[in-house]
């Protein structure tokens, strides 16, 4: 009991005073960030190159780790990293070629050569616990190197997305120091403490119990990427932080012992009140980055009565006011979007306006007053401003403006279809109105969510349950800081993990959306799928999404096959309704320019502008201190 109290003492005092300042770190050198994804469940392990969750946004990925590419969705482009330039094919996409950039160090002084490189993918395809295993197994036949810096994979078949594996976007393939792991026994059980960096920052220390991790920068960061590409980092140390709650975060950052977090509309609001230091992505409402690659939503795990039943998973998708479901959410902040892609402007432009007829036209295999029902509502976009005025917002009458603020519309929220698709399967209701199962049961949904209540996922699970209680359906949300895993496990109901792989952000190819779907990576329920997010870790396949899948691999993905191909994927996807698109991530930042200025902001967006992504490593050589002690 001693104990407990005195781990609650420590976790207010850090809070308040700020953990800097109790490690003795100087503070005016020191950029502060929240954990995104919680606390960190296996402290000490720093191996995030097998197939198991490590928390890689403790730092791992945003300072220790630099990838062959990093994909860069504010600027439009692919990020050469250890690369020194993109991906080389032959002619009919058997063999890729990769380029290294020179004079890149591991942190202990080793040069990054192709020797790392061809070690760690052999090593890779030896092992089935490695990440990226299935994959490499199903395409690579060879890989060699013909000089220090060139390396070579031959494919067992044509694929013209290949390289889309070693682009990081929140999980490429990042190469590993062959001088190292050669001396372990064991790559899959192998805690990589203390692990040695490519990018520009090294473990300082870390928290047993996973709250935080403090990292500094390298004496040599000019031999990393960052340093060559963008210069010398600002901030000496960096500290990841779970602060837990909104609440703490709000305190930590009106203290100003949080620099960069992510908070709920409720928790933002409160901060800038209490801080006038502190600033969001924009200015003015709705403050939020609509600029963002990623779709939320909930997954359905189809491999689960009966949610393998595609009426039922329609039916959920129709008892939801897309409006209100937002609106408790985000406050009606966040754009909705009914297809598996984001509605950020790029998106709206080269897929949402092409496909509007289509979704205009697609009908339901059931009649309502004698005519298919057509479900997809494009009104939903003045209703949502309808929303934001009444809560006191102002908001344009332009249409075109509201797209892009509030999405280009979504599903009808049609209840009365709703139990129509149910009942013709068996489903009732008993004399309170709640759902029944054909076997007389209630019907009963748990949904697991991330345990952060600012996430968009923890904020997609409870505007999902409160929309489906509404219909009659007993919904419970189990928060968990596991639920990546649990849910790659495929042992769930119902899963607010992001309904599809995010797609590239500033580039038409959705490859990346769709690959993970093909039934060649499907795993039995109790084995890790081979991602977290989409219809993949629910068990869902289709052999039309394979066809498309086995398409995008055989063109460039910069041609108008592949757009139409992702258009293809796309229908599947809305008639299968295998997981629920609801709202793009709507990028509630909360920014401290006490310590530190220049954030990548609306007015000034040099990259994207998340403390989490693996692209932090070149915002911070923008960042200004300003000289405050």
């Amino acid at each position: 009991m001693k104990k407990s109290l005195l781990v609650i003492f420590v976790s207010v005092l850090l809070v308040v005073s700020g953990f800097s300042q109790v490690a003795g770190i100087p503070r005016e050198e020191t950029l502060i960030a929240n954990i995104l994804t919680g606390r960190v469940g296996s402290p000490g392990n720093f191996n995030i190159f097998t197939s198991s969750w490590r928390t890689p946004d403790q730092g791992i990925h945003q300072l220790m780790l630099e990838p062959l590419w990093t994909m860069e969705p504010t600027r439009g482009e692919v990020i050469n990293s250890l690369a020194a330039e993109g991906p080389i094919y032959n002619e009919d996409f058997t063999q890729m070629t990769v380029k290294l950039r020179k004079g890149c160090y591991w942190s202990d002084g080793v040069e990054i050569t192709a020797d790392d490189i061809v070690y760690d993918i052999e090593l890779t395809l030896k092992h089935p616990g490695m990440a990226y295993h299935d994959q490499f197994n199903m395409y690579i036949d060879d890989v060699y190197k013909t000089d220090d810096y060139t390396v070579v994979f031959e494919l067992k078949e044509p694929n013209a997305r290949f390289h889309a594996n070693f682009v990081d976007r929140w999980g490429g393939w990042r190469p590993f120091p062959k001088h190292i792991f050669e001396k372990v026994e064991d790559p899959l059980s192998f805690n990589y403490n203390p692990p040695i960096s490519s990018g520009p920052y090294v473990l300082k220390d870390y928290d047993r119990a996973g709250y935080w991790t403090l990292w500094e920068k390298r004496e040599d960061w000019e031999r990393t990427p960052t340093g060559m590409l963008f210069g010398e980092p600002k901030p000496k140390y960096v500290l990841f932080y779970f602060y837990g709650e909104a609440t703490n975060q709000v305190i930590a950052q009106a203290n100003h012992n949080l620099d960069m977090t992510d908070l709920s509309m409720e928790a933002f609001r409160a901060l800038i009140q209490r801080n006038p230091y502190s600033r969001g992505y924009r200015i003015e409402y709705p403050w939020v980055v609509n600029t963002d690659p990623c779709m939320t939503g909930v997954i359905f795990n189809t491999e689960v009565y009966p949610y393998n039943l595609k009426d039922v998973r329609w039916a959920l998708t129709l008892a939801i006011d897309i409006v209100d479901y937002i609106g408790i959410a985000f406050d009606g902040a966040a754009p909705m979007g009914a297809l598996h892609i984001p509605p950020m402007p790029y998106y709206q432009e080269i897929y949402y306006e092409p496909m509007e007829e289509w979704l205009k036209d697609f009908t339901l295999d059931i009649e309502v007053n004698g005519e298919p029902f057509k479900p997809y509502d494009p009104a939903a976009t003045l209703r949502a401003a309808q929303y934001a005025r009444e809560r006191g917002y102002e908001v344009p009458n332009d249409i075109e403006t509201l797209k892009e603020m509030f999405g280009p519309g979504w599903w009808k929220y049609a209840p009365d279809v709703a139990e129509q698709l149910l009942e013709r399967n068996g489903f009732t209701r008993d004399r309170n109105g709640k759902w029944l199962l054909p076997d007389g049961t209630p019907w009963k949904i748990n949904i697991i969510a991330n345990a952060n209540p600012s996430h968009p996922s923890h904020r997609n699970a409870l505007a999902a349950a409160q929309e489906w209680r509404n219909f009659g359906i007993d919904v419970s949300v189990t928060p968990s800081e596991q639920d990546a895993s649990v849910t790659a496990l495929g042992n769930f109901e119902v899963s607010s993990q992001w309904p599809a792989m995010e797609p590239w952000g500033g580039h038409p190819d959705l490859y990346r959306v769709f690959s993970s779907m093909h039934s060649n990576y499907y795993q039995p329920i109790g084995e890790n799928a081979i991602t977290n997010l989409g219809p993949a870790p629910g068990r869902w396949t289709d052999p039309r999404m394979d066809e498309v899948i086995e398409g995008m691999e055989k063109v460039d993905w910069g041609s108008e096959e592949n757009m139409e191909l992702g258009m293809e994927g796309l229908k599947i996807l809305v008639e299968e309704m295998p997981s629920i698109p609801t709202f793009g991530y709507p990028g509630v930042v909360g920014w401290d320019e006490y310590y530190w200025t220049n954030y990548p902001g609306a007015e000034n967006p040099y990259m994207i502008p998340y403390h989490h992504w693996p692209n932090l490593k070149y915002v911070l050589p923008f960042l200004e201190p300003t000289g405050r002690k």
